[in-house]
């Protein structure tokens, strides 16, 4: 086995440690720093380094190496910490992203990022401890020690001969029969295995290698947890843990360091003996984690997909048999239970490749202390609901408008400190995060208690850019007007905001994901944006209807109710908009028959069913023939398989084998206004054009 074949696992580790780090950097208290927190991320930062040092990743390793030795400083209270520094090391937590990210590219990371920051931690390290840390990234201090070069020659070709002759005793705690199998070929490349012996409890393997102690951990805790590895000397045990001296970067004579070390790794091995004895019930626990490719959960998904799709077709079938034998009336017994295991396994499959909100919460603790810092304000963060899940795909996708919202709550709606204090407000503005599910939806909310939308300004600027807005407008619409493109109240354009993007990319984005945004804003109180969304975009939950001869599906999240009309409640506006009044609300309605030219459809609406939708914040009436029932459907993607088609968001197969298609509600009504502004109306439906022409007041 080859170590790159590792590569990808370290990246993930990667990952997940630097986003560790910055969450340990960001909740760190520079006035009374906790001592957990800083170890936590030195131990990250080490990691980080042992495995870019195995792997080769050179400049990972120096860069890590720099700020390890800083952080190794602050733990031991000999650097104190202040704001500006955290936010060094953030910024170095980021270029050391930026690189794991070439090495996974397979492309060289940025010299000059990588110079500049080294460069920064060393002038750290110069004014605040009053010496230059030892690293790689320094080799011009190294010449100053040219006295006796002989001397030091001899003693750098006997120490690379004790490491490469070092005899290490590796012990594997509490490790799986399987796992160990691959530890064990692993060491076999790092070295030459002398002997192995133990149990499933303590397994020893004897090493003779040329790699050091740290190098050797750093591979093995990308598949075991460091608590179940340790690495000792078997010969020249002081020798062996001499090298770990330089951790501290402290450049005293050598005379008085053995003693500490020696203690030191007594301390860590007795640690490490007593989190074995506590170990196996966590090793037990995290044996049942595995890592496993999204996309073959997405083809297990897309599997149980069709399954349930052929499930439908026989339920189907035998639910058309005449026969209503004992023998057929077993069959709808075992078809009954195949459809409950069905519908079991479909969650099951689903809840794979649903992930908590904290993945998506946990990037904002950042987001919301740099944007704060440009702007001058003081801002406390408050998530809930971090537990909620949404599918992988969503999450992924949120991230981007979610970034947004909290920077457009940041700049538009909390107010500087000091106006705050001046209106009675406290100093520090709050910004919520929450997410909760809400029916077959999950309902992410920004709020803020800032200072609130006001809705005559909103209209003055909507006015100067042109848009067609009234005074009668709901304060629903008039907060909408936010999403049209280029429309910004910013009195000057920033780094922040102030150009007019990115507002309607958020709205536009979410509704992709077959969402919507509203908003709640009272003035002088602050703003609560809302996003509504799908769980996940494989299943959905769905109204069948009949139009014509066709069966259209109809999103149930979209479905308030249905009623019959009646003539006294259709209004002919000018043109050919037609609305039905409903409790003094007055809707557009839609004839899906003449959107989408169906034929053999009822073209009386008085005769026709109306099921009030809403989609984008509106409410429509839509005529359709029948109401068949609610179903779940899987849904097969239009565009990837076909091509767009206005008015339709995707389809599906039923039970039957035939295709029905799913309705976009908004994209409909889009349709519906773009023919008749056209004047391409397929079918004039002179039913529609006979009511009052009368406004409706």
């Amino acid at each position: 086995m080859d170590i790159a074949d590792f590569f990808d696992t370290f990246f993930e580790e990667a990952e997940e440690l630097l986003s560790d780090m910055e969450q340990h950097l960001l909740e760190l208290d520079v006035d009374d720093p906790d001592s957990e927190q800083l170890n936590a991320i030195f131990r990250a930062a080490h990691s980080i380094k042992g495995g870019a040092g195995t792997f080769g990743f050179t400049v990972l390793q120096k860069t890590t190496h720099i700020l390890e030795n800083l952080l190794d400083y602050a733990r031991k209270g000999e650097l104190t910490l202040r704001a500006d520094l955290v936010d060094t090391f953030l910024e170095a937590k980021d270029i050391m992203h930026e690189q794991l990210d070439a090495y996974r590219s397979e492309e060289e990371p940025n010299q000059e990022a990588f110079e500049r920051i080294c460069q920064t931690l060393q002038q750290i390290a110069l004014d605040e401890i009053g010496q230059q840390l030892d690293g790689p990234a320094t080799p011009a201090a190294e010449p100053k020690a040219s006295p006796a070069p002989s001397e030091n020659g001899a003693e750098a070709k006997n120490s690379q001969e004790k490491v490469a002759n070092s005899h290490l005793l590796v012990a594997l705690l509490n490790v799986e029969d399987k796992d160990r199998i691959l530890l064990v070929e692993e060491l076999e490349q790092l070295g030459e295995v002398q002997s192995q012996s133990g149990d499933a409890k303590r397994y020893e393997v004897i090493l003779k290698s040329s790699d050091s102690a740290d190098d050797i951990e750093a591979v093995m805790c990308f598949i075991i947890e460091p608590d179940q590895i340790e690495i000792t000397t078997v010969e020249g045990v002081a020798e062996e843990q001499a090298p770990a001296a330089p951790e501290s970067v402290a450049p005293a004579p050598a005379a008085p360091v053995p003693q500490p070390p020696a203690e030191s790794a007594a301390a860590k091995t007795s640690s490490a003996k007593a989190a074995a004895k506590e170990k196996p019930k966590k090793a037990a626990a995290e044996s049942s984690s595995i890592r496993v490719s999204v996309d073959k959960v997405d083809q297990i998904i897309n599997l149980v997909g069709e399954l349930i799709i052929t499930q439908s077709m026989l339920d189907q079938t035998v639910s058309d048999l005449e026969d209503q034998s004992v023998g057929n009336a077993s069959l709808q017994n075992g078809m009954s239970l195949l459809q409950r295991n069905a519908r079991d396994l479909q969650e099951a499959v689903m809840s794979i490749r649903m992930i908590p909100m904290e993945f998506v919460f946990s990037r904002f603790p950042r987001v919301v202390r740099d944007t704060a810092g440009k702007l001058g304000k003081e801002i406390e963060l408050i998530t809930e609901g971090k537990s909620t899940e949404l599918d992988k795909s969503l999450v992924e996708r949120i991230t981007d408008p979610l970034t947004h919202l909290v920077r457009n709550s940041l700049d538009h709606g909390v107010e500087m400190p000091d106006v705050r204090e001046a209106i009675g407000k406290p100093r520090i503005g709050k910004l919520t995060l929450s997410a909760r599910h809400q029916g077959g939806n999950i309902l992410i909310e920004v709020r803020d208690d800032g200072a609130g939308m006001d809705r005559d300004r909103l209209l003055a600027k909507a006015r100067e850019n042109g848009l067609n807005v009234s005074d009668t407008m709901s304060d629903e619409e008039v907060f909408q007007l936010i999403f049209a493109p280029g429309f910004s109240t910013a009195k000057e354009v920033t780094d922040v905001s102030g150009r007019g993007v990115g507002m309607d990319v958020v709205k536009r984005n979410i509704q992709s994901m077959g969402g919507r945004v509203e908003i709640q804003s009272k003035l002088g109180e602050g703003t609560n944006t809302r996003i509504v969304l799908p769980l996940t975009l494989a299943i959905l939950d769905g109204m069948s209807i009949k139009v014509g001869g066709e069966t259209f599906i109809l999103p149930l999240s979209t479905v308030l109710e249905s009623l019959q009309p009646a003539k006294d409640d259709m209004y002919a506006m000018a043109g050919d908009d037609v609305v039905i009044k409903v409790r003094d609300e007055y809707l557009p309605v839609i004839a899906i028959h003449e959107v989408l030219n169906v034929e053999n459809a009822i073209t009386d609406p008085t005769k026709s069913i109306a099921v009030i939708v809403q989609g984008e914040g509106r409410r429509y009436a839509m005529l359709v023939d029948e109401l068949i029932g609610q179903q779940q459907v899987v849904v097969k993607n239009l565009e990837d398989n076909y091509r767009k088609v206005p008015g339709i968001s995707a389809a599906t197969i039923l039970g039957d084998g035939s295709v029905a298609l799913i309705l976009d509600i908004t994209g409909l009504h889009r349709l519906s206004r773009y023919k008749k502004e056209a004047g391409k109306k397929v079918v004039n439906n002179q039913n529609l054009s006979s009511f009052k022409e009368a406004e409706p007041s």
